[in-house]
């Protein structure tokens, strides 16, 4: 019987069809099923994810990451199906990886160095072919990129320790400007305030308002993460993005006077070599007609806003951790005296404080402020097995992979994940390859010489009932993920067990 049925020459197809359905039907009925077949043949895809189905997945896919952020998004779908999941995000196959030989292949191969993100989204905020960070034109991020790594590098890097610790020093003078009405210390805000004031002296150096500044910094870094992956459709309704089109023009306008300035101030001095820093490099290559302005305004504006909101927050997690396990603050304060005694950090005493470098380490481990590392694909390619086309967006979820490979206790804080050396395939807090952080060992420099500064000065505890274990883990890829919680404030005790504090 099943023969018979399966035979066009025994078997009549439309006595199948009731006799109330027209057999032209037929006809119809069959085309919409190829339809469906031809719709669907994604379905058969060997990359594990959610079913395209006529085009509905696409749309769940891209509103969940709308609805529940990048990071909590990516961390669901990994979670659900494993540590190479296919998902589309405005409508374009998208790719999230949380497996470290994955992540390890991606970063090491130039066709992954450009970005993805909302064009229109981009080009609000300023990004788009544009600067460094989220630059999506290799070939112009390339001509940009040595400008970064020279002034980021090399002297500067020395010259940064000696600024941090006199920011550090100054701010902790003046605390008065970020203590709250009932004397405790808004640290994040305090911390946002030395980042700037770093690197304002190292790679501006024009007099600004740090609270100003630092306000409409966060306000830039929430229209960038707000726009980031937005339909197009966002865009066309304008009192729907007013805002953050707002807040982006309000830190370019700014950044754009400071620059100004900047000009008039080269125009004058007599010697441009006590002056040829960051900010002036790319002028100067503007007069040669190698930037544009715009190409120089975003750089200055990129490199002025990095420190003060990701490492700000960084830092601010690590006092956290730091006032809730008290014997690692021990741990630190003895190498510090060890290695320091009396006298303030310098850059020969970097390599000797590894108890310091390894709680900096396992606190970007267990709690990470950026976790997300966002590609796309210039050409075909096969990872791990699975084809990879031309075009495909990467989301690299480096913070559930920094919890899944080769760490003894992967889902705790302890020093302990870091006693034996790391292989890199398993942790990149800042990326590696031709499109890693370029600014990854300036900022260990300044995360040491600013927390050891701190510590062996002040002791850190938080408020009551409010350490790091009651921040709800906000995985989205926001530059400040603490920003929806209550704000947290920390007493900050004078340490009498050092001779310049009994001095003081």
């Amino acid at each position: 019987m099943v023969l018979e049925t399966l035979n066009p020459m025994h078997y009549n197809l439309s006595s199948l069809v009731p006799d109330t359905v027209p057999v032209a039907t037929v006809p119809i009925l069959i085309l919409m099923f190829f339809l469906f077949l031809i719709w669907n043949h994604e379905e058969t895809s060997s990359i594990p994810g959610p079913g395209y189905c006529m085009g509905i997945g696409p749309l769940i896919s891209h509103g969940r990451f709308l609805w529940m952020g990048v990071g909590n998004a990516c961390n669901y779908y990994n979670k659900t199906y494993g540590e190479f999941v296919r998902v589309w995000i405005s409508g374009e196959e998208t790719f999230i990886i949380s497996k470290s030989s994955s992540v390890f292949h991606v970063m090491k191969h130039w066709h992954y160095v450009s970005r993805f993100g909302s064009k229109l989204g981009l080009q609000c905020i300023g990004m788009y072919e544009n600067g460094i960070i989220f630059n999506n034109n290799p070939a112009h991020w390339k001509e940009i990129r040595p400008f970064f790594t020279k002034a980021l590098s090399g002297p500067g890097l020395v010259r940064m320790i000696a600024i941090c610790v006199e920011s550090t020093i100054d701010h902790l003078d003046r605390l008065e400007e970020v203590t709250t009405e009932v004397g405790n210390i808004n640290v994040l805000n305090l911390m946002r305030r030395i980042m700037l004031d770093t690197s304002n002296k190292l790679f501006l150096g024009i007099p600004l308002d740090e609270h100003a500044i630092v306000l409409k910094i966060q306000n830039y870094f929430d229209a960038w993460q707000a726009l980031l992956l937005k339909p197009d459709i966002f865009f066309k309704i304008s009192w729907l993005c007013k805002k953050y089109e707002e807040a982006a023009k309000d830190l370019k306008g700014a950044m754009e006077i400071l620059i100004e300035q900047k000009r008039q101030k080269l125009s004058t001095v007599e010697k441009l070599d006590e002056h040829m820093d960051f900010a002036s490099q790319l002028i100067f290559a503007q007069n040669r007609g190698d930037l544009t302005a715009e190409n120089v305004n975003q750089c200055v504006l990129e490199m002025m806003i990095a420190a003060p909101d990701t490492l700000s927050v960084t830092l601010f997690f690590m006092l956290i951790l730091i006032a809730e396990h008290p014997t690692v603050e021990e741990e630190m304060m003895r190498e510090i005296e060890t290695v320091m005694g009396d006298r303030d950090i310098q850059s020969d005493d970097m390599p000797n404080l590894r108890i310091v470098e390894n709680f900096i380490y396992e606190s970007m481990r267990y709690q990470p402020v950026v976790d997300l590392i966002m590609r796309k694909a210039l050409q075909d390619d096969v990872i791990d097995g699975y084809p990879v086309k031309k075009g495909t967006n990467i989301i690299l979820n480096i913070g559930r992979m920094h919890k899944l490979e080769f760490f003894p206790k992967p889902n705790e804080f302890s020093l302990e994940n870091f006693e034996k050396n790391v292989p890199s395939r398993y942790f990149q807090p800042f990326g590696f390859g031709p499109r890693g952080c370029v600014g990854k060992f300036i900022a260990m420099v300044m995360m040491k010489a600013i927390l050891v500064t701190l510590l062996r000065r002040c002791r850190v505890q938080t408020m009551k009932g409010r350490g790091l274990h009651n921040i709800q883990k906000n995985n989205d890829l926001s530059m400040h993920p603490i920003e929806q919680q209550p704000l947290l404030e920390m007493v900050f005790t004078p340490r009498r067990n050092t001779k310049k504090n009994q001095d003081d």
